[in-house]
C-alpha cells in the first residue's frame, strides 16, 4: 500500500485548554455558537441542547469533560457537529464547543506519535504528537455513552 493510501484526512479542533484530533469524516458541519437550551440536572460538561436541522443536539464542553478547564472561553466560539459512532437512533449527532475554526490535516502512521503520560483524561483515548503539535484523540463512543447516561437515553 502506498503512503498516500494509508494517510487519512483529519481535523484538529481547539477547545479551551487543549486540542482534539478527529477523522474528517466525523465532522458533519461547523456552526455558529448560540446559547443552548438548558438540560435540568445535567453534569457541568453538558451545556444544553442546540437546534440543528430539526434535531435538538446535546452540546458538550469537552474541556470540562476531560478536565482541561472549568470555564469555557466564549470569544470566537464555534460548534462542531459530530456524527455519532454508536448505533443509537436517538443520538445520531452531538456537538462540541470549539474555539475558532477546525483545521484540516493529513495524518500518516509515521507522523503520528503516541505521547501518553499515564492515564488519559476522561473522554480521551490518549495524547498524540502530530507535526510538533500535541492533540488528544477523543473516545467518541465513551462521550456518546456519557451523553446518553446524562440525558437518560436508552441504549
Amino acid at each position: 500500500m502506498s503512503q498516500a493510501q494509508s494517510d487519512i484526512r483529519g481535523v484538529t479542533i481547539s477547545v479551551t485548554g487543549g486540542r482534539l484530533l478527529l477523522p474528517n469524516a466525523n465532522i458533519a458541519e461547523i456552526i455558529t455558537f448560540a446559547d443552548p437550551e438548558p438540560v435540568p440536572d445535567a453534569p457541568s460538561w453538558l451545556l444544553g441542547r442546540l437546534r440543528w436541522r430539526g434535531w435538538r443536539l446535546p452540546l458538550v464542553s469537552f474541556s470540562r469533560l476531560a478536565g482541561f478547564a472549568e470555564k469555557e472561553g466564549e470569544l470566537g466560539a464555534k460548534v462542531a457537529v459530530l456524527r455519532a459512532l454508536g448505533s443509537n437512533p436517538r443520538l445520531p449527532f452531538f456537538t462540541i464547543l470549539t474555539q475558532g475554526f477546525p483545521r484540516l490535516t493529513t495524518v500518516s502512521e509515521e507522523g503520528l506519535v503516541p505521547a501518553d503520560e499515564g492515564v488519559p483524561p476522561p473522554g480521551t483515548l490518549g495524547r498524540v504528537l502530530l507535526r510538533e503539535e500535541y492533540s488528544y484523540v477523543p473516545d467518541l463512543l465513551d462521550v456518546e455513552r456519557r451523553i446518553a447516561e446524562a440525558l437518560q437515553i436508552p441504549t
